[in-house]
């Protein structure tokens, strides 16, 4: 059974509410869970009290039982330091110039030396 720490989606039509739940991998998004733990309203200011709630101690015990969160939660959970950060890059790698480029690139710093 691998579970997950994930966003449920609850609320309005285009107004989103999410709740922070424990899942086995393979139920449905808004399917069933195994327990809430917290609450996240991304209609609240940065700084609101109640834009991130969670549960720290509950969190806490599911990551040690091997829990693994998703890319959006791991976030939530580095913010309140449960977690290490994810590292980010900048640029993508398949934004980097090709072969031809790289080749054509060092044909014209060559020709202005």
């Amino acid at each position: 059974m691998a579970l997950k720490i994930r966003l449920a989606r609850g609320g309005a039509k285009k107004r989103p509410f999410y709740r922070i739940v424990i899942a086995e991998a393979t139920s449905p998004r808004d399917g069933r869970f195994v327990e809430r733990i917290g609450s996240y309203n991304p209609f609240l200011e940065h700084g609101h009290k109640d834009r991130l709630v969670v549960e720290i101690e509950r969190a806490k015990y599911w990551l040690s039982v091997g829990a693994q969160p998703t890319d959006r939660v791991v976030g939530f959970l580095a913010s309140l330091g449960l977690v290490a950060k994810p590292e980010r890059t900048e640029t993508p790698k398949k934004s980097l110039p090709k072969k031809k480029a790289l080749a054509r690139l060092k044909a014209a710093e060559a020709a202005a030396a």
